[in-house]
């Protein structure tokens, strides 16, 4: 089993690479590795071999370093301090021998979505230096390998979630890469494209090929990989065959033991699914309707000095005019009130009952 690095004496000192040199036979041999965010430290000085041919799982809870660590072992970010080789090159003073042999999986929101599949797939390789012809040989094999020669000619951006993981798992594949570097494959991936992908992979390793890929999941990481390596706090706990990591436990289990972190459930007293409502007794009485109160003759408003308009006698009814103050003007808060008048009051309209009907002249 590979032993942990030995932390960091202070965060603000950087930690030196390990005493023993990188090993070249190994498919990834990382050394002292170091990175920091500003005051946060990300990775502090892990060391790490990964056997050629193996399928390899990083675990390890979230904020750990596992994505940090992939990233600068892949090239996409310097590190701060360590090293990394892969299969005897180092990844930063010889880039392009190292990331020759590498397969990166991107991530959905790192590849062109306007392209079809085949056009990504066409793209990847010409990028890593292939020609036209072989490259369009190799995407049409890996289209039908990954069940999506029906979807070549869509554009990406239309395609499930699973088809997406296919294509980003096939554009790291098409230069056939002696090692694949995954993280989190199968996250958002229904359970037939997982079982797909699983299958490629799995095949992919037996050829000689060497697979890593970062998961949550421990039961997919017990189930398909040969080793494994728990990461926290930028340094690794355990290291080496799952069997040797496991010892003896469910690898779930043995995860909680190292990281640590587990505490008993929290009691949330009102947290009850309802049941203290459901037992409570109702003492709420029920609602009575508020009943109109009749009108008195003080609530009336008082007769207009003005006569009458003419158009109310034609609409059918009584309309009084706002009422005018002092100053001769109407009244803000005086509205036309209506009232029902008197059957023989009103003269008959002679255009039926139009509320704009006008007078006769």
């Amino acid at each position: 089993m590979m032993p942990a690095a030995a932390p960091a004496s202070s965060q603000s000192q950087q930690p030196q690479p390990q005493a023993w040199p990188p090993n070249p036979n190994a498919a990834v041999s990382i050394r002292g590795l170091f990175k920091h965010f500003d005051r946060k430290i990300a990775v502090n000085g892990l060391a790490l071999d990964i056997p050629i041919g193996s399928f390899y799982g990083l675990v390890g809870p979230n904020g750990a370093g596992k994505t940090t660590t992939l990233n600068m072992v892949t090239g996409l970010l310097a590190p701060d301090a360590g090293t990394a080789m892969i299969l005897g090159h180092d990844v930063w003073s010889d880039v392009n021998t190292a990331k020759r042999m590498i397969g990166v999986m991107p991530q959905p929101d790192q590849i062109f979505d306007r392209l079809t599949g085949l056009q990504l797939l066409v793209y990847s390789g010409m990028l890593r230096g292939m020609s036209r012809e072989e490259t369009t040989r190799r995407a049409q094999d890996l289209l039908n390998a990954f069940d999506l020669a029906g979807a070549a000619n869509t554009m990406v951006t239309d395609y499930s979630a699973g088809m997406t993981k296919k294509i980003c798992l096939a554009s790291a594949m098409i230069h056939s890469p002696r090692i694949l570097v995954l993280d989190e494959p199968f996250e958002s991936v229904d359970p037939v494209s997982s079982a797909n992908l699983k299958d490629i992979l799995i095949e992919y390793a037996k050829t000689g090929g060497t697979v890593i890929i970062s998961s949550h999941v421990m039961a997919l990481v017990e189930k398909m990989c040969t080793h494994v390596a728990v990461i926290n706090d930028g340094l690794v706990c355990a290291a080496g065959t799952v069997d040797e990591v496991a010892a003896g436990e469910e690898l779930e289990d043995r995860f909680l033991q190292l990281v640590g972190g587990r505490h008993e459930a929290a009691h949330l007293a009102w947290l009850d699914g309802g049941q203290a409502q459901a037992q409570a007794p109702t003492s709420a009485q029920p609602i009575q309707p508020i009943q109109p109160t009749p009108a008195t003759p003080t609530d009336q408003a008082p007769p207009c000095s003005r006569p009458p308009s003419p158009w109310s006698a034609c609409a059918g009814r009584s309309r009084s005019p706002p009422c005018e103050n002092r100053r001769g003007r109407p009244s803000p808060m005086s509205f036309p009130l209506y009232s029902r008048p008197a059957p023989s009051s009103a003269p008959a309209c002679s255009h039926g009952s139009s509320a704009y009907c006008r007078p006769s002249p």
